[in-house]
């Protein structure tokens, strides 16, 4: 059976409750494939959490942007696993881009907290991927290998983990890997999984491409084989987002 497409939405720190309304209103509106060939989950910042989650149509998911990585406590502005399982919240992204690098999240904090969110029963997407410098450096590998494995050294089941790989210098610039540099990324990337995983858990995760995809260079994208679906960020926001779901249709008929 093949991997399922996965669009991601996150929509970062924008939104007012009623612009929050009006993305949700196209979303619901949306006509796109059914959820046996595409998964779509859409991550709005924590405050609109419930109101997303009530007012989403059912086929799509919600997730929380990030969580802390461990139980709740004295932990002051942190969000616990436990509490967004109790608020009916059921995927997370975690080790993005932004966090690593504007927060210092190391490679073994996301690691722990990709560790401890799974132990909770959440599903996580985790970010991997380089900057501009160490891509011009020759150090892409190296960099998404770490971080990786960073992961796989504190996991065993990679059921509920979807891989995001997300080229910072990509992210919000308005570049894009082209085709084939996503292509040659997600190869290596499952390359390894084989290699220091199991060639099951290779074959079987889903790694999405993340970094200005948009309704122009979504299905040239997605048509790659290894590229399984994408992390989106503003066009999350637009209802170009619905035609991004719908590249899903280049898996499907492929």
């Amino acid at each position: 059976m093949g991997r399922r497409f996965f669009v991601g939405g996150n929509w970062k720190c924008n939104g007012t409750s009623e612009e929050v309304k009006k993305i949700v209103s196209t979303l619901n509106d949306g006509q796109v494939p059914s959820s046996d060939v595409v998964e779509v989950v859409i991550s709005p910042p924590y405050v609109f959490l419930p109101l997303v989650k009530s007012s989403l149509r059912p086929d799509f998911h919600v997730a929380a942007q990030n969580c802390w990585v461990k139980k709740g406590g004295a932990f002051t502005g942190e969000v616990s696993a436990e509490m967004l399982k109790n608020i009916d919240i059921h995927w997370v992204i975690l080790g993005h881009s932004e966090r690593r690098l504007l927060l210092g999240e190391s490679n073994e904090f996301v690691g722990d907290k990709v560790a401890y969110a799974l132990s909770q029963g959440l599903k996580v997407i985790a970010c991997v991927g380089e900057t501009l410098e160490q891509r011009e450096s020759g150090a892409t590998m190296d960099v998404v290998a770490a971080q990786t494995k960073a992961i796989a050294e504190r996991i065993s089941d990679w059921t509920n983990v979807v891989v995001a790989y997300e080229p910072v210098w990509a992210i919000g610039t308005g570049k894009v890997a082209t085709p084939a540099q996503a292509q040659e990324v997600h190869f290596a990337l499952r390359k390894w999984l084989e290699t220091n995983v199991s060639a099951q858990v290779a074959e079987s995760t889903r790694i999405i491409y993340g970094g200005s995809v948009n309704g122009a260079n979504c299905k040239e994208l997605a048509a790659q084989p290894d590229v399984d679906g994408f992390l989106v960020g503003g066009a999350s926001l637009k209802a170009e987002f619905v035609d991004i779901i719908k590249s899903a249709t280049v898996k499907s008929s492929a």
